[in-house]
């Protein structure tokens, strides 16, 4: 009998199960066990890590078509090292780590599908890293736009994000949420966003110049303009 993938991953069956999660509802929290696998089929999730001082961090996006928790298929099954929230409504296929294991013996066709998630999100990873490292917290910021924009639904014109804060936005590229209030209004005076009803954000593909090119007018990216800063009056020293 052939594999059908389609059916495997959109329908409930032995050691799988059809989940349906509401707003801010989780799929799993930091320090459970890591025991299953989700495949989302609907809505949009976040992973985020909470540090020992209690400070949270959003470390990634999710859209449908995305595995989550994929770390529970280790050698050696282990706790989860990140929480899973439904930005929005979601419907995801629950699978059992079992299920997941003997799936991927069984069926190469599943095998090469969930080994190429895992390749694109590791490399996700290494972006991220590299990002964090040497780029400024502007071109983080456009970065992190352009990837959302991806979530839009295949053949849409339109490239809205999804529903994210400024809080979370500046947890992901590591600086404040003033400073990522300062960058978004830059890039929309610039043309390269646009605020829609509903708070609803366009991502313009002009932004790319941002990160491929380094292109963007009056550099100066990690600070304000001088009229938003408090300005000092130098005083000339007098020579005895």
């Amino acid at each position: 009998m052939t594999f059908d993938l389609a059916t495997f991953l959109e329908e409930a069956g032995v050691g799988r199960e059809l989940v349906h999660l509401k707003d801010n509802q989780t799929f799993f929290s930091q320090g459970d066990s890591a025991d299953v696998v989700f495949y989302l089929r609907t809505g949009r999730a976040k992973l985020t890590v909470v540090a020992q001082d209690g400070k949270e961090a959003t470390i990634a996006l999710l859209a449908a078509g995305d595995f989550v928790g994929e770390e529970s298929l280790a050698a050696v099954p282990g706790l989860r090292l990140s929480t899973a929230t439904a930005i929005n409504v979601c419907t995801a296929l629950k699978i059992k780590r079992e299920e997941m294991i003997r799936e991927m013996h069984e069926e190469p066709a599943f095998a090469d599908v969930f080994m190429k998630f895992v390749l694109a999100r590791s490399m996700r990873t290494q972006a991220d890293l590299v990002d964090q490292l040497f780029n400024l917290s502007e071109k983080r910021l456009a970065r992190i736009l352009l990837l959302m924009a991806e979530f839009a639904k295949p053949g849409e014109p339109e490239t809205f994000i999804p529903p994210i804060t400024q809080e979370a936005m500046a947890e992901m590229i590591g600086t404040t949420r003033s400073r990522v209030s300062f960058f978004m209004n830059r890039f929309r005076k610039l043309g390269f966003i646009e605020y829609h009803y509903h708070g609803r954000i366009k991502v313009h593909k002009s932004l790319l110049n941002v990160v491929l090119l380094d292109q963007m007018p009056e550099r100066n990216p990690e600070k304000p303009p001088a009229s938003a800063t408090a300005r000092t009056r130098s005083t000339p020293v007098r020579r005895a």
